[in-house]
């Protein structure tokens, strides 16, 4: 669902992120293919020095359908910025792409916790983020990041998904299913 960064995806995903319900969404926006080239490219010097984690979201034939990634990493967190092609919404993308992405982020490269700011606009990805049970408010729980992702005008709601909480849930969750298959 899930695969390392490679600039020759740039044509098809710059196809997939201009659609006008997709393209306001996406944080780091091209104007061309050869645009989101060089962004790809920079993306993936900047994954090298450990500023960001970033990976293509991908369907079941290796296309691209859209990206995932880790921004601002500092003191092992990050925020979230996922997209996904028109095509590909409704479909369960996202949320397969986001339990790859995080069972990598926590499990192998060691992230504590990743942030999501989101639109208070974006009803769309705030009823995604919120359908996840690892995911929680911190508008109140960590009011200074809050303050400083609304520093110029009020516009975003901020989550946070820590490992603990993430291995909690996924530990009930095998939990559960072992005691299903046993009764």
């Amino acid at each position: 669902m899930i695969k390392k960064r490679d600039v020759h995806e740039s044509q098809a995903l710059f196809d997939l992120m201009t659609h006008p319900e997709v393209y306001p969404y996406v944080r780091q926006k091209a104007s061309s293919s050869e645009e989101l080239m060089f962004m790809i490219k920079q993306m993936i010097e900047a994954e090298e020095r450990g500023e960001v984690i970033s990976r293509t979201i991908i369907d079941e034939w290796g296309n691209p359908a859209g990206t995932i990634s880790l921004f601002d990493v500092q003191n092992n967190s990050g925020f979230l910025g996922t997209w996904l092609g028109k095509p590909y919404h409704g479909l369960g993308y996202n949320q397969s792409a986001k339990e790859a992405f995080f069972d990598e982020l926590f499990y192998e490269l060691g992230i504590e916790n990743v942030y999501l700011r989101i639109r208070k606009t974006n009803l769309r990805s705030q009823k995604a983020a919120e359908k996840l049970p690892y995911v929680v408010s911190a508008n109140e729980t960590n009011q200074s990041l809050y303050e400083e992702i609304n520093k110029d005008e009020n516009v975003f709601n901020l989550y946070v998904i820590s490992k603990d909480l993430y291995t909690l849930v996924h530990m009930r969750q095998h939990n559960e299913t072992e005691d299903a298959l046993e009764a």
